[in-house]
């Protein structure tokens, strides 16, 4: 068992901020998708906190090639089948568990678990997992938790998620094992109610400028 590290780094190093979404209308998933697209943030995490995740997911992938749709909030191995059934082409979890390890073990599909506490850390490079989520990283400890990490873990990446924002975004990608980050400043619940989708490319690439 072993984490698909080569199809997960072109995800984590092709842009420094992944989007976080969270979508209540599927029909607002494309123009979101190319929006963020045309900001410079084809890379985007459609989570599954809302009945229309699927369906979004669904629709980016089959109308929107530049986009690399992925689903977050996988808990568990039917949540990874059906996102993975729905056309993500990565997955990100808040934790790992080993029906997770064992949705996700040779598959083409990889995933991103989450990791906080050293003992977490330790069973996901047990399990062979390197490149990690740090979720929820500002409630966790923030850069400064990771920045201690670093001397201990060298061998983990990792893409922390909640709480960051353009305001400290940079505090976390300043450290050598942080890879990129993870946030939802980039698409606005008003903003994406509204249908602004301009306002969110300006949004984009001001986020991928970072």
């Amino acid at each position: 068992m072993a984490q698909n590290v080569d199809a997960l780094t072109p995800v984590m190093t092709g842009q420094k901020v992944i989007p976080v979404i969270v979508l209540d209308n599927a029909d607002d998933a494309v123009p979101l998708a190319r929006a963020l697209v045309a900001g410079g943030l084809p890379a985007v995490e459609i989570t599954l906190r809302t009945a229309a995740a699927l369906e979004s997911i669904k629709r980016v992938a089959a109308e929107v090639p530049d986009a690399i749709v992925g689903a977050g909030t996988i808990l568990n191995g039917a949540n990874f089948d059906e996102a993975v059934a729905a056309g993500s082409k990565f997955i990100v979890s808040p934790g790992l568990t080993p029906e997770l390890v064992s949705a996700a073990d040779g598959h083409d599909v990889p995933l991103l678990p989450g990791s906080v506490t050293s003992s977490e850390i330790m069973k996901a490079l047990e399990a062979g997992y390197t490149h990690l989520k740090f979720f929820p990283a500002e409630q966790a400890g923030g850069a400064a938790y990771l920045k201690s990490c670093a001397s201990v873990f060298g061998q983990v990446k990792f893409c922390p998620t909640g709480g960051v924002s353009v305001k400290n975004a940079n505090d976390y990608l300043s450290l050598p094992n942080v890879l990129c980050v993870g946030g939802s400043w980039v698409a606005p619940k008003d903003m994406v109610a509204a249908g602004d989708w301009d306002g969110i490319t300006a949004l984009a690439k001001a986020a991928a400028e970072i």
